[in-house]
């Protein structure tokens, strides 16, 4: 499980596009926020524009934000290569550059400590973690988000600063783990 100041473990995962993608893929990145997610919770679905929105508005800060789905397949269909190939469509995820990731084998979930779809993992220019926790404090409704956390700590991050609160507890959908 990673703590606040741990590096950004090494991974190979598919991408949505067949492609397999390493954390040396982001190496010219400012920044990078990991987020694990999925395509069958709630949280998750009421998150992905905002999240489009977020890697918009930061892409040319060179900030990273990658999805990763962790979700045992079997237990849970929806979550399947093909449903994640059919959910990046849906946003045009190929025409931002956003990766959607499959964590097949849930490793690098378990390496992360990842609970719960969405969880987040901020690392700084070095890769060390700066956040981990929630993407803001209502996932119910955007128009009533008082707080940004991950956008904070982004905005922190490219500060170079300190995070304020490096962890919030993620609200979300416990991930689905293989049997």
């Amino acid at each position: 499980m990673l703590q606040i100041g741990d590096k950004l473990p090494d991974f190979q995962l598919k991408g949505f596009d067949g492609n397999i993608y390493t954390n040396f893929d982001y190496a010219d990145k400012y920044a990078l926020a990991i987020i694990f997610t999925c395509n069958s919770s709630p949280i998750s679905k009421a998150y992905s524009k905002r999240l489009i929105r977020l890697f918009a508005k930061y892409e040319e800060d060179s900030i990273g934000i990658v999805g990763i789905n962790s979700n045992d397949a079997i237990q849970s269909p929806s979550d399947d290569f093909n449903h994640m190939v059919q959910t990046a469509e849906h946003f045009h995820l190929n025409d931002m550059h956003f990766l959607y990731l499959q964590d097949e084998t849930q490793e690098i979930a378990k390496i992360f400590g990842a609970k719960v779809n969405p969880e987040v993992f901020l690392f700084n220019r070095t890769r060390e973690l700066v956040y981990k926790g929630a993407i803001d404090d209502c996932w119910e409704n955007e128009a009533m988000v008082t707080t940004v956390h991950l956008e904070d700590a982004i905005e922190e991050t490219l500060d170079g600063m300190e995070i304020d609160f490096p962890e919030i507890p993620a609200v979300g959908t416990p991930i689905i783990w293989k049997k």
